[in-house]
């Protein structure tokens, strides 16, 4: 199926690794020039290399969308300058950062629930703020917010970030049925359950400290609650991205995207 994206310009960020990665890889084989962002300039420059590499070897020789990096903490201020600076307007954006560390609420402090909401709920609503008119303005828009299966069934020791990317939810669950929706620009949620990345074996390094086990128990045991019996990988993840943010998907606007192997359990 042919997207329909080949041309428009992304950005994607927590890029180098893991979900951003896998986002960046299947919109530049769409034919997406995309930037890249993250914080380590090392592993931001390899990663995109390496996906400059993928396209050429997929082109055969045609030519390649452009595959451009900022080395930059996209939380802040100042990284978001460092974007921007490179290039102001977007067709797409793919919003992405670290979660959150996990642990037992009662040791977090004022400054720890700061920096979740900064990094998971307001980072993400002053992309949306910086992009959404421009998209308006020239009918077409995809914005899509990486966050967490969490904020449908949440996981006890991921306190930070269940109740940061709740309020992001909340958020977006009124601003995407705004008149947003009639100049097709949408804004959705994709919310990945256990996948194969740093991020879950930081999780489940936690649990298994607390629990007195290995991690690599821990994984097979979370593997056993999921009806697909594996963890997710981060290819199938961006494949979904790339659709969410296809022509063929401008009616779907507002939503909570849930990929999880069918973990969850509720009906809605």
């Amino acid at each position: 199926m042919d997207l329909g994206i080949a041309g428009k310009w992304a950005l994607v960020c927590g890029a180098s690794k893991g979900l951003g990665l896998g986002c960046a890889q299947a919109l530049a084989h769409e034919g997406v020039n995309v930037i890249m962002v993250a914080r380590g300039e090392e592993v931001l420059a390899s990663s995109a290399a390496k996906l400059v590499a993928s396209c050429q070897a997929q082109a055969g020789g045609k030519p390649v969308p452009s595959i451009e990096f900022v080395a930059a903490d996209i939380t802040t201020e100042e990284g978001r300058a460092a974007v921007f600076a490179k290039r102001r307007d977007f067709d797409i954006v793919v919003t992405n950062a670290g979660g959150p560390p996990p642990g037992d609420f009662r040791a977090w402090d004022r400054q720890a629930w700061i920096k979740a909401v900064d990094a998971n709920m307001l980072t993400p609503i002053e992309l949306i703020k910086s992009q959404v008119d421009g998209m308006a303005a020239r009918g077409f828009g995809r914005i899509v917010n990486i966050t967490s299966s969490s904020v449908k069934a949440p996981i006890d020791v991921l306190g930070l970030s269940n109740g940061a990317r709740s309020g992001l939810t909340g958020f977006v669950a009124g601003v995407a049925r705004t008149p947003l929706a009639a100049a097709n620009v949408t804004i959705n949620n994709l919310l990945p359950g256990v996948f194969d990345t740093d991020r879950i074996k930081g999780v489940s390094k936690v649990q298994a400290e607390k629990a007195g086990t290995t991690v690599e128990a821990v994984v097979e045991a979370r593997k056993k609650t999921i009806p697909a019996r594996r963890l997710g990988n981060i290819e199938e993840f961006g494949s979904t991205c790339a659709f969410l943010c296809s022509q063929q998907a401008s009616y779907i606007t507002g939503q909570n995207v849930l990929m999880d192997g069918g973990a969850y359990p509720g009906t809605y």
